[in-house]
């Protein structure tokens, strides 16, 4: 597994910790940086996100509301909302990352440690939130035959 993928999986453990505890302060994450099996480029990224979404949750957050018809976000699930804050964090940053990398890697996530309907859930709304952000996909044109 790549750096950037176990970083996002760090980060989501992270986040979903505060999330569950309540907790505002990335310093209570100190045992779960001390205590994970993780190479320090990992750890640094993982960080990194966890600082990102933190200083602009409340943004990420109004974001996430805006095209979650529905939904508030105390409906959502806990894991879900968290690898979504990520994935708005990614896409919205200096520089941003591409919307078919941030969405798949959200995807990735959300099979791997959401419910049966997680990905699916998470690749609607992510496009919803970059059509709305006015991201758009790349898309691959055909060579011309003549």
């Amino acid at each position: 597994m790549g750096t950037r993928r176990k970083g996002r999986e760090l980060a989501l453990q992270a986040l979903y910790q505060l999330e569950i505890t309540s907790e505002t302060s990335e310093e209570s994450l100190g045992p779960l940086w001390e205590n994970v099996d993780a190479s320090a480029p990992t750890k640094e990224f993982a960080r990194d996100l966890v600082r990102g979404v933190l200083e602009r949750r409340v943004s990420i957050d109004r974001q996430i509301e805006a095209a979650s018809q529905h939904w508030r976000l105390e409906r959502l699930s806990r894991v879900d909302l968290t690898i979504i804050r990520i994935a708005v964090y990614e896409l919205t940053g200096s520089p941003p990352l591409p919307v078919e990398i941030a969405v798949n890697e959200a995807v990735e996530l959300a099979r791997r440690f959401g419910t049966a309907e997680s990905a699916a859930f998470v690749n609607g709304l992510l496009d919803e939130i970059a059509d709305r952000l006015g991201l758009k996909r790349e898309t691959k044109v055909a060579p011309n035959d003549g």
